[in-house]
């Protein structure tokens, strides 16, 4: 079966937090959970799409958080990206324990738990259909992950973000706390900017619009959903440039 056959993108990349990671739990990896992420990813991938990831590094520690306890920034950043490193290998290993062939690709060198970045190399990794997780943010400190995503959907050429949340699409409000809030099916780069709604930070933001890179936000909770909205079905909203 190859991505024509059911669905428009050949080549995508899929944003999750670290804390998508942690199930029920209030700490590190729920591995049930990681294992039914690695399930959904696989059912696209089953599809003949080249598949690229960015996994924050939340669930074990968070730059910004160890800033505001008074660690310094940068220090407090290269951990959260080793935190990013340790939840992709974990990915790697559920991935590949049901035979999805996967790459951990770290932006800091530590060639003896993965490869470095280099872009022609995990280009003919997706070429060659397997799954690239790329680790360790950007490399550089006051950079999150999600620009990180926005960086690697670009150079990766590839042509959408999907960006898997908690909820099904981006609100005008929290859903959680307001019944009434409303969902877009489409909204702007500059509108999701300007109502200041928190989908990814502001400089990601900037750079998959500069790219006109369409970015798809979907719930990762729902069952097949990663797949459905790939298929033409499912819940989302799509930002555009």
């Amino acid at each position: 079966m190859t991505a024509t056959d059911t669905t428009s993108f050949k080549r995508v990349m899929l944003k999750i937090s670290g804390e998508a990671l942690m199930g029920e739990t209030q700490f590190g990896l729920h591995p049930p959970t990681v294992e039914r992420i690695a399930r959904e990813v696989k059912s696209v991938h089953d599809m003949g799409v080249e598949i690229c990831m960015v996994i924050g590094g939340g669930n074990i520690f968070r730059g910004l958080q160890g800033s505001a306890q008074g660690m310094e920034r940068t220090t407090a950043d290269y951990m959260g990206m080793l935190a990013t490193v340790m939840n992709a290998l974990a990915m790697q290993s559920a991935l590949e324990g049901i035979g999805v062939f996967t790459r951990v690709i770290s932006a800091i060198p530590m060639d003896q738990v993965c490869e470095p970045y280099i872009r022609r190399r995990a280009v003919r990794h997706l070429e060659k259909k397997r799954v690239c997780i790329f680790a360790a943010g950007t490399g550089n400190p006051y950079f999150t992950t999600d620009t990180a995503a926005a960086l690697r959907a670009s150079e990766m050429a590839c042509e959408a973000i999907f960006m898997g949340k908690q909820v099904d699409g981006i609100y005008d409000s929290d859903p959680k706390t307001n019944p009434d809030a409303k969902r877009y099916d489409r909204i702007s780069y500059d509108d999701v900017l300007r109502r200041n709604l928190k989908v990814m930070d502001a400089s990601a933001i900037a750079l998959a619009r500069d790219n006109k890179m369409p970015l798809i936000v979907f719930s990762l909770d729902e069952p097949g959903g990663f797949k459905g909205i790939l298929a033409g079905d499912g819940t989302y909203t799509t930002v555009h440039g």
